[in-house]
């Protein structure tokens, strides 16, 4: 009987052993784990884009991922639901560790998605090219109640829900300006530079649109979180 009771609590320690390694082996890096908040020093991954997703309409979790960047941000009063372009879940963005030409409305996919670019794409790039960061961004603006290309009739831009921004240049660290308009053919480090960029953004962006979409952007790179994905 003594010796039953030992192997049956030898069983139950080896289970409790095993049981315990078996959840640990399971655990799941947050970064790997859907569910967990999006850290924005985190390298982007597959799970990037549901995660972003998941910030939609959610304020609280929004707010766990930009606490993780470098952004400057106030929460904005929703507008009147009958508005004909009602914004939900948006803030101002400031600046963060590059300033801003000036402040904009965001949806805060956008919000987040900009401080992922930002960190993981447009620095890197600045640092590759010519070895010093980026300090400012000079932007044309992000809302506006419009339609698309400010047709009368169709659909509602992106930038009618704060969902999109329209980026001109860049300064950087020792005053240099690299223009969209004016570098974006540059056959020098300016055009290589505003190449990587473009493709960066492509990957940290839902929708990436420049010079080499159309003429409406030839002075600018038209970023937003919308729906459709295209990179030009």
């Amino acid at each position: 009987m003594r010796g039953s009771t030992l192997f049956l609590l030898l069983v139950l320690l080896g289970a409790g052993f095993a049981i315990s390694v078996w959840r640990e082996w399971l655990t799941v890096p947050d970064r790997w784990n859907p569910w967990a908040p999006l850290d924005v020093r985190d390298a982007p991954n597959l799970l990037t884009s549901f995660k972003l997703w998941r910030l939609q309409d959610d304020a609280a979790l929004c707010d766990q991922a930009l606490q993780t960047s470098s952004l400057r941000y106030t929460h904005q009063v929703d507008s009147p639901a009958q508005a004909r372009c009602p914004l939900t879940n948006t803030l101002r963005i400031q600046g963060g560790d590059v300033a801003m030409s000036s402040s904009f409305l965001s949806s805060c996919p956008l919000a987040v998605s900009f401080a992922l670019f930002d960190l993981h794409e447009l620095q890197p790039a600045a640092q590759s090219v010519f070895g010093q960061r980026v300090t400012r961004i000079d932007h044309l603006g992000s809302f506006a109640c419009r339609n698309v290309y400010n047709r009368s009739e169709g659909r509602l831009s992106q930038h009618a829900s704060a969902n999109a921004l329209d980026i001109a240049a860049f300064r950087l660290a020792d005053g240099k300006r690299i223009s969209v308009l004016q570098d974006w053919d540059d056959s020098g480090d300016k055009g290589k530079f505003l190449k990587r960029v473009r493709d960066g953004a492509c990957r940290s962006f839902n929708a990436v649109l420049g010079p080499d979409y159309n003429a409406a952007h030839r002075n600018h790179f038209h970023v937003d979180m919308g729906l459709w994905r295209v990179c030009r």
